[in-house]
């Protein structure tokens, strides 16, 4: 029914007459009023060569008569038929060039031809800045629940869980660099989470673990002495042991994972 209804823009006088006066209407207006006038040419041309014939028609017994005007019609439509067809073969082309002509998109349309199937930059900077924020909120939630954060101790910082019954080594559940660090830092003493200062170590974890990835094996013997220290650490706080734990130094990092230090 939608295709049935009609459509008060199509019968918009206006709007026919822009159609019949823009430059595209006055071309095929123009072509149409040469082929009427060639085709009329060649009729009045053949009109005036069979004149005598068509007089002396009437002087002819009627089949000779019917006969010769059969021959004469004949003739006439072969001519103009070849009329047509050289009228045809100069306008085809002209179509399919014009027709390729309007197909062409300007540099305006390509542009938006590519935005539309590429997705505009603008869009996919912001749903891209979206997801770097809605990921950070959500590795500022894993904060609080992680058991330490070893930091460098300015320039990075990654926050470490362990679990032993559902995990097989400790896991990175956030870590940042300069900016996010310091917010790593600032949400972990918010909660209480131990923070530990380890440069290298920090660096070898930033750089080697991506977030909920758990740390290569040659980093284990060094982070579970970082752990064990804030395990006795806890403890000691918590009034189960007497004596305050030695904090490790000199952790075993391998040179694989070893980066330069900050300038």
């Amino acid at each position: 029914m939608e295709a049935m209804a009609p459509s008060f823009g199509k019968m918009n006088p206006w709007s026919g007459l822009k159609r019949m006066f823009a430059v595209r209407g006055l071309i095929e207006l123009i072509k149409s009023i040469l082929k009427l006038l060639l085709i009329g040419f060649v009729a009045v041309l053949m009109m005036k060569s069979l004149g005598a014939d068509l007089l002396n028609l009437g002087h002819q017994e009627p089949d000779a008569a019917m006969g010769h005007a059969g021959q004469m019609l004949t003739w006439v439509f072969l001519v103009l038929s070849l009329v047509l067809v050289v009228i045809a073969a100069i306008d085809i082309p002209y179509q399919l060039w014009d027709h390729a002509k309007q197909m062409k998109m300007t540099k305006q349309e390509v542009r938006d031809e590519f935005k539309d199937s590429e997705g505009k930059p603008e869009v996919k900077s912001r749903v891209r800045q979206m997801q770097r924020e809605l990921a950070q909120r959500r590795m500022m939630e894993a904060v609080p629940e992680a058991d330490v954060i070893i930091t460098n101790p300015t320039h990075y910082a990654v926050a470490l869980k362990y679990d032993g019954a559902g995990m097989r080594a400790p896991r990175v559940v956030a870590k940042g660099k300069n900016l996010i660090a310091a917010q790593i830092r600032n949400k972990a003493m918010e909660h209480e989470v131990p923070i530990f200062s380890a440069p290298p170590l920090a660096r070898a974890i930033y750089f080697s673990t991506e977030i909920d990835q758990e740390i290569p094996a040659g980093l284990y013997f060094a982070v579970a002495q970082v752990l064990a220290y804030i395990y006795q650490l806890k403890a000691t706080r918590k009034g189960a042991t007497g004596y305050a734990p030695q904090a490790p130094n000199d952790l075993p990092v391998p040179n694989e994972y070893l980066r330069p230090a900050d300038t």
